[in-house]
């Protein structure tokens, strides 16, 4: 696997541990963002794998920056990718249809599309009154949030919910559903 993040790495740290305990049964062969000094690159050196950082500005445009992420992720040998919170348009090439996966904080389609990421989906949620949320695990084409679906793992909304407790019981499914859609996708 080839793991793309542009933050925190807390899906990435969720793989770690879904791979150390025998739950997942691949190996992260490299680990890149869009930008530097974020966490999720530290998590990443601290487990020895390799890093890269390809910044949209100092590409000509987004197509150059795709072809910049993606010979990274070949040099290393990866087969599938994984957008874990990465947060950047990535147009993927043709030779990677079905082979790149996202996870996204709501049942999509609903939430979802240029923009709609992290807190701010959790905000929609609430806002629209919806009586259930959770997450989404798709293969990414070339629009936000449209790619097929591998799974999907539902949450209530509570009467009492704000976005922080909501975004932590999405989370706990996110920790569940990626590592299953991965053995689905990987079988």
């Amino acid at each position: 696997l080839a793991v793309l993040v542009s933050g925190t790495g807390r899906t990435l740290a969720n793989l770690f541990d879904a791979i150390d305990a025998g739950r997942l049964d691949a190996r992260i062969a490299v680990v890149g963002a869009d930008r530097d000094s974020i966490r999720g690159l530290e998590l990443a050196r601290e487990q020895g794998l390799p890093t890269f950082v390809v910044r949209p500005g100092d590409c000509d445009g987004a197509e150059h920056f795709s072809r910049t992420v993606f010979d990274a992720i070949e040099a290393h040998g990866a087969e599938t990718l994984v957008l874990a919170g990465f947060l950047r348009f990535l147009p993927i090439p043709e030779a990677w249809l079905g082979r790149v996966i996202n996870i996204h904080p709501s049942l999509l389609p609903a939430h979802g599309g240029k923009g709609c990421y992290g807190e701010r989906v959790h905000r929609a949620v609430l806002a629209a009154g919806d009586a259930t949320t959770g997450c989404t695990v798709h293969y990414v084409d070339n629009v936000y949030d449209h790619g097929p679906p591998i799974l999907q793992a539902e949450v209530p909304v509570l009467p009492d919910d704000d976005v922080e407790r909501l975004a932590a019981r999405v989370f706990e499914q996110e920790c569940h559903a990626l590592p299953e859609a991965l053995r689905r996708h990987l079988a």
